[in-house]
């Protein structure tokens, strides 16, 4: 049960891109006051915790509403992480925003930056996955302490750019790359190991 909720918490970190996350919030915040960002840490869990918890439960609904196969949709999910790691390894930059022109906790920090197409297609294939109650529960407390470290993450982003400096923390990103490719790798294998065509 530990080493499932170990996995699970792993997984769902690394899915989350928190090294991109804190890039952008410590760029798009470098105007804010300590309250700001600690408000703007807030608003991003909250809506982190609410939209990942959606997906987890709604995707068997959703599979059966629209007539797609979970193996279908692993196919896509992996190729949407794969895409995404693949633009992390190369450091490319796809949200760009004039720092201190809006709110950024909900839109872009929690969508896309930190929840994005890859990872809504992840999670709700995970979902899906969680059976029973015990598969529930620790999907459901791995994804909060995966949220949680994240925050942690953001909260003590001034401490870590000063102690890795900007570089490191890229590498710290392009890491996550790398963990997302083989994760991506690994879904599409399963996708295309079980996928049959609705005829």
């Amino acid at each position: 049960m530990l080493s499932q909720f170990v996995n699970t918490y792993l997984k769902l970190f690394f899915i989350l891109t928190p090294f991109v996350a804190l890039t952008s919030f410590l760029t798009w915040s470098r105007d804010c006051s300590q309250a700001e960002r600690f408000a703007i840490i807030r608003r991003v869990i909250i809506a982190i915790v609410v939209i990942s918890a959606v997906l987890l439960t709604c995707g068997d609904y959703l599979f059966a509403v629209m007539g797609i196969t979970l193996d279908a949709f692993r196919i896509g999910a992996g190729i949407l992480l794969l895409l995404s790691a693949i633009s992390l390894v190369q450091g490319k930059e796809f949200y760009d925003m004039q720092k201190g022109t809006q709110d950024i906790a909900v839109v872009p920090l929690a969508i896309p930056v930190i929840v994005g197409p890859g990872t809504i297609g992840v999670l709700m294939v995970m979902g899906s996955e969680l059976r029973t109650f015990e598969d529930r529960a620790i999907g459901y407390s791995a994804l909060l302490a995966a949220i949680l470290t994240l925050g942690i993450l953001l909260a003590i982003g001034d401490t870590l750019e000063k102690k890795l400096g900007r570089k490191g923390i890229n590498v710290m990103s392009k890491l996550t790359g790398l963990i997302l490719s083989a994760l991506a790798v690994q879904i599409i294998m399963q996708g295309l190991q079980h996928f049959q065509v609705i005829g």
